[in-house]
């Protein structure tokens, strides 16, 4: 049987990656307890290890809020990755990936596409943690996977998914099959450019977005 911080982890983190619990929501120990139907220590744990997550930020003797980010954030997550993860990409493919990898990579960019296709936006950003975190790994430098888990936050993955339209979709999902087929031809100049326009397509769009919420709410 689950232990109740278990379960209260798991719940409260589902209501994140789904965007039930938003940015700056947010989440009081009493209140999720009674959600949840459990006592409050249960909760205080798993609220603890959402912060070590990063999902959560607990506030003195305020509880603790879903993290939020300001596009100023966001452009330093982006820029960062736009560095690490191109580079990780053409190393990659210089080095070469066995063929079991690649046929891990076809089978992890075909779930997504269905996942995209069922707008099941958390696992959609499951997956492409593992598609990300596999190309980091394929460079063979354990230190730029250890950066790059710095930067890469997954609520940000989850709400630029969630944001996306049809055409935006698609374009995400075509840049991951090119991807693969950079490193498939052991092409690291085409790898580092892919990933270089996965990432500021993705930046650009999601910045976007956050500074017209931002001016919405500005008018109210």
């Amino acid at each position: 049987m689950p232990r109740a911080a278990d379960v209260a982890y798991e719940v409260l983190r589902q209501l994140i990656l789904t965007g039930d619990a938003g940015a700056g929501d947010r989440l009081g120990e009493a209140d999720m307890a009674e959600l949840l139907g459990l006592s409050r220590t249960p909760v205080r744990e798993a609220l603890q290890r959402l912060d070590a997550d990063g999902l959560v930020e607990l506030l003195p003797n305020r509880g603790a809020r879903v993290v939020s980010w300001t596009p100023g954030d966001l452009e330093e997550i982006f820029e960062l990755r736009g560095q690490l993860e191109p580079y990780g990409a053409a190393r990659a493919a210089r080095r070469g990936l066995s063929p079991e990898v690649l046929a891990e990579l076809d089978g992890l960019c075909e779930q997504m596409e269905k996942s995209a296709a069922d707008r099941d936006f958390p696992r959609l950003a499951e997956l492409n943690s593992q598609l990300h975190g596999a190309v980091i790994a394929g460079s063979g430098n354990g230190r730029l996977a250890d950066l790059v888990k710095t930067v890469i936050h997954v609520p940000i993955v989850t709400g630029t998914f969630a944001r996306y339209d049809a055409v935006s979709l698609r374009r995400s999902m075509g840049h991951h099959r090119e991807l693969v087929a950079a490193l498939r031809a052991r092409d690291p100049v085409w790898a580092e450019a892919v990933m270089c326009s996965h990432i500021r397509a993705a930046a650009d769009f999601l910045i976007e977005q956050i500074c017209q919420e931002e001016t919405a709410k500005g008018r109210r």
